[in-house]
């Protein structure tokens, strides 16, 4: 069941990109140029799902113990704010502000078979190996040292 449910969640969602625009490189950096030609309709897009999640989380997800098909929620295990955090985010924006993609949208464009699209997903997929290869081997040496 909780395959479905996030099968079915991932194609809502996917679809939900597609129709708004966010799959569009060249929406989202309208979106992001608030100095140049701003394009506010993604804008509109945030807001209308704001509208639906708000009440939503109020009046049902906030009052439960656990999620409907787990066993608890899953929540960071800290709130510290470190310099990984601030370069993550730091990278994340730029690589959002300059291919006009985030992971989640470049995911459900890689159908429309752009080079681009693909390209974009290809070096995120490397980049994500990356990090894991680094981050291991830097827990490693850590873990040496002590």
């Amino acid at each position: 069941m909780l395959r479905l449910v996030a099968l079915l969640s991932g194609f809502i969602f996917g679809v939900g990109m597609m129709v708004s625009g966010m799959v569009n490189p060249a929406k989202v950096i309208g979106f992001l140029d608030v100095f140049g030609q701003w394009d506010p309709s993604l804008a509109f897009v945030m807001g209308g799902a704001l509208l639906i999640f708000v009440p939503g989380y109020f009046l049902a997800i906030r009052q439960q113990q656990k999620p409907i098909l787990a066993d608890q929620f899953c929540l960071p295990k800290t709130r510290k704010i470190d310099k990984k955090l601030i370069g993550g985010a730091l990278l994340f924006g730029t690589g959002w502000g300059l291919a006009g993609l985030c992971p989640g949208p470049a995911i459900t464009a890689i159908g429309s078979g752009a080079l681009p699209i693909s390209l974009f997903v290809l070096s995120m997929l490397v980049g994500m190996r990356l990090v894991n290869l680094f981050s291991a081997s830097s827990n490693r040496t850590l873990a040496a040292e002590r």
